[in-house]
């Protein structure tokens, strides 16, 4: 069939126009070659797709049957030739992005806002994973660009850095109060931990597993936790009362200042994570990809 493609196009535009000669100018050919491209079908497929006269050509039944499938054929071949026009002129694509929960609501949402109004014809989509996941689905391709914490090592990855992050330890004034600590004894941590009900993202979480490495380092010992997939739960169940949640500060700034959570104070303080956008350098060029890296990248030099 492959090598009958030229010649289908010949007896696509012979059919529409119903003239060889016409047929000829359409296509930049003489008439002599258009007829004998004609001949090389119909003797390929053993059958006859025109009947010849003075006025033009007509197709034979055979000529209709073949016709309809050609006709489907090549009009979807348009189609798509002219949606990638349009693509092309209106900056439409897509872009699939992967990002936390967390991430998503407190530090993606501000950026795709912005970036939607610039750009609103590039279709977005838009997975909810841990960056662990978000990482696995790049390396797959699955994922153009993701919102992350830090990987460590960038492997193939370039990363964009929106800033830190600083993992805190948070409770409510009553869930402190019942503990009946001393100050000293909150200060220092260890009391605490083993007192109280701590409250961690689940173990398939990047922060969930820094967090455990702070924990083993400092020798602090938990004997009593709560898991979630989701950093709002966690930060909803320390509201009221029901344990110690690891949270991420800048997240719980209004909680903080009007006094619903408290930050415990630790003589060790878990040390800053650098977040950012990160994807596949090899993919930068693609373009809806690229104007997403531009925007952000000219948002966070304006801000």
């Amino acid at each position: 069939m492959e090598q009958h493609l030229s010649l289908y196009r010949i007896f696509y535009t012979v059919a529409n126009t119903g003239n060889i000669s016409q047929a000829a100018k359409q296509l930049y050919n003489s008439q002599p070659a258009i007829s004998k491209s004609i001949s090389r079908l119909e003797e390929s497929l053993g059958i006859v797709l025109f009947s010849r006269s003075s006025r033009g050509v007509t197709m034979t039944e055979e000529g209709r049957i073949l016709y309809e499938h050609v006709r489907t054929a090549f009009e979807a071949i348009d189609a798509g030739e002219e949606q990638i026009r349009r693509m092309t002129a209106l900056n439409i694509g897509s872009l699939h992005i992967g990002a936390s929960n967390t991430l998503c609501k407190f530090v993606l949402l501000p950026y795709l806002q912005s970036f939607i109004e610039a750009y609103p014809h590039i279709k977005i989509l838009i997975s909810c994973l841990s960056s662990n996941q978000t990482l696995t689905q790049m390396d797959s391709g699955k994922i153009d660009i993701g919102l992350v914490a830090h990987p460590g090592s960038l492997r193939t990855l370039d990363f964009y850095s929106l800033g830190t992050i600083q993992d805190i330890f948070v409770a409510s004034p009553a869930y402190l109060k019942n503990l009946d600590l001393k100050p000293e004894e909150i200060h220092s941590g260890r009391q605490l931990f083993e007192r109280a009900t701590l409250m961690l993202l689940d173990k398939q979480n990047m922060t969930r597993q820094y967090i455990d490495d702070y924990l083993t380092t400092n020798h602090l010992q938990t004997h009593h936790t709560i898991e979630t997939t989701s950093m709002e739960l966690l930060i909803e169940f320390a509201k009221i009362g029901l344990g110690v949640g690891c949270v991420i500060k800048e997240f719980v700034l209004e909680e903080l200042k009007n006094g619903q959570l408290i930050e415990i104070p630790l003589d060790i303080p878990i040390h800053q994570r650098e977040i950012g956008f990160t994807y596949i350098k090899k993919r930068q060029q693609e373009k809806a990809v690229r104007h997403f890296i531009e925007f952000y990248k000219s948002t966070k030099e304006l801000s």
